[in-house]
């Protein structure tokens, strides 16, 4: 067997809601079953007592059928909320490469997400010209726009 990517996880307030954001904006695709996961073995495995996960998975567009997928889970009890900075250590953003930056862009804005910093463009050598801007979804998790041309 050789080693390949399968999914990352983003815990969310409200799984449903939080899932629908993907799927409208990057055309995720939902990968059933929805997951309930409960019992003994999710406090062991997480170590969180009396754990309830549930969630779904989505399927990244342009990798076809068995492509990676964002697991997108919600914990009772939750654990706790703060603030996401992009420069925090650890895991920072999520990038799709979008058609149309500022249509994602005004997408993401009109469905509760918002935009850190300014859209940028900028000259990769032997690659071609980069757009790019950081947004965030409705749960602040950062979300990394690109556009090549």
């Amino acid at each position: 067997m050789t080693i390949r990517y399968a999914h990352v996880n983003i815990v969310a307030r409200d799984w449903k809601a939080l899932a629908e954001f993907y799927k409208q904006v990057f055309d995720c695709h939902e990968v059933p079953p929805a997951r309930d996961h409960h019992g003994p073995w999710v406090e062991r495995l997480t170590g969180v007592p009396g754990a309830r996960v549930r969630g779904i998975h989505l399927r990244v567009p342009g990798w076809g059928e068995e492509g990676p997928t964002i697991e997108i889970f919600q914990y009772d009890p939750p654990g706790p909320a703060g603030e996401k900075p992009i420069h925090r250590q650890g895991l920072a953003h999520l990038a799709f490469v979008v058609p149309d930056l500022e249509r994602s862009r005004q997408q993401i804005l009109s469905l509760g997400g918002g935009q850190l910093g300014t859209v940028e463009t900028i000259q990769i050598p032997d690659w071609g010209t980069l757009t790019l801007v950081y947004m965030t979804d409705p749960e602040g998790n950062i979300v990394e726009l690109q556009q090549w041309s």
